[in-house]
């Protein structure tokens, strides 16, 4: 496992229906980016050390950015569905116009 400060570290959740924990690394404490790792949990704030299991991954920064920007389409298109207006992605593909 590697990280780097502002990566996120990812717990899946170990019951049915839990949810992931998930936490930004806030510090790396070898040069080589294994563990432990300084992280501060989203849930709580609360900032813990960390040597993470086989049910741990990291994100990296980048990852996350681009896995928010999908999610906020994602949301912004199930948004226009309920007030009625298609979505530009949904335009293109029926149309194959439009769209960035």
């Amino acid at each position: 496992m590697h990280a780097e400060p502002g990566d996120w570290l990812v717990v899946k959740g170990t019951v049915v229906d839990s949810p992931d924990e998930v936490g930004q690394i806030v510090e790396v404490r070898h040069a080589d980016g294994e563990p432990p790792y300084l992280v501060r949990w989203i849930r709580d704030g609360h900032e813990a050390l960390v040597f993470p299991g086989p049910d741990a991954h990291v994100v990296t920064a980048a990852e996350k950015v681009e896995e928010d920007r999908r999610e906020r389409q994602r949301i912004s298109a199930i948004q226009d569905a309920i007030a009625g207006q298609p979505h530009p992605e949904q335009r293109s593909l029926r149309t194959g116009h439009g769209g960035a």
